[in-house]
């Protein structure tokens, strides 16, 4: 399959999800040195500052976002996280959100220095949302207020065995890495995301692909055979606790990677936390539902 312009879909995007479209926005990829050998890309949203950080689940890529950063119209950076997308990966193969934390810091570094009295608003959807709890308690003259999706540091406890019905596109990481052809992958694909069209299934699988050299196809992302990083998060319920920026945690309605517990245990944390619950949406809210996602972060970060 030949080369593809990773942005001219953007107005597919914007038709599904019945929003205007009168002209692409300014966007562009951009590579970041964060550490020697290591590179980090990234999408930046239009030409302005960037107002807004958005990080991706595992398994995913920047491209997750583009609906949502359609539907905002503001200045915005979507980050490729280590050993995804387009970004380099790790010769150690930590991906866990210590690791990320500090390639996002890298990063966001390097763009503000243009504007060194100001944070930005961060929002992480699954592994990015754990990657952003780490960033705004590590570093939190980065982050001005965070979002986080469908995620807390209790997302990997291992006494909650959920089906891959209940793992959604999750499921596809411990699938086959290597696929006879583009239309076997959409299909795995398709299948596992039963909220979404299929045109918008296709496209992220597109995203989230490419071809080898003896025509199979695999993903993008380096999360197969057990990679580091990835096993216990719940040390960062300690980096909950000190974040003293305003918070907010967005739970898919149907998914079941944030149980109630979850929810009170960072509630109790963070009492003036923000909880919201969209209905209809599994793990990736973004995905499922990224109109009232939208209108959450709209609200959150700049009502």
């Amino acid at each position: 399959m030949a080369d593809y312009d990773e942005f001219a879909m953007l107005a597919e995007n914007a038709a599904e999800a019945g929003l205007p479209f009168a002209a692409a926005p300014a966007v562009a990829r951009r590579s970041f040195t964060v550490a020697p050998g290591q590179g980090v890309s990234a999408i930046i949203w239009r030409s302005a500052l960037p107002e807004l950080v958005l990080l991706h689940g595992g398994g995913q890529n920047a491209h997750t976002w583009d609906t949502v950063a359609v539907a905002l119209g503001r200045p915005l950076v979507a980050i490729d996280l280590p050993g995804h997308g387009h970004s380099d990966r790790r010769v150690d193969r930590d991906y866990g959100p210590w690791r990320n934390a500090a390639a996002v810091a890298a990063v966001l570094d390097q763009l503000h220095r243009r504007w060194p009295d100001r944070g930005l608003v961060v929002v992480g959807m699954s592994l990015g949302g754990v990657t952003a709890i780490r960033l705004a308690a590590s570093r939190p003259d980065l982050v001005r207020k965070l979002a986080i999706v469908d995620v807390t540091p209790q997302v990997q406890d291992p006494t909650r065995n959920l089906s891959r019905a209940d793992q959604g596109a999750v499921a596809l990481v411990s699938g086959p890495p290597v696929y006879e052809s583009f239309e076997d992958m959409v299909a795995a694909a398709v299948a596992a995301s039963p909220r979404r069209p299929r045109s918008a299934v296709q496209r992220g699988v597109r995203h989230n692909s490419v071809q080898l050299p003896d025509g199979r196809w695999t993903w993008r992302y380096d999360l197969f055979d057990r990679p580091a990083g990835l096993a216990d998060f719940t040390p960062l319920w300690d980096d909950v606790a000190a974040i003293r920026v305003p918070m907010m945690l967005v739970r898919g309605g149907d998914s079941k990677f944030v149980a109630d517990a979850d929810m009170q245990r960072l509630r109790d944390l963070q009492p003036g936390a923000r909880l919201e619950t969209v209905p209809d949406a599994g793990h990736a809210v973004q995905s499922d539902q990224p109109l009232t996602l939208t209108r959450l972060i709209e609200d959150f970060a700049f009502g």
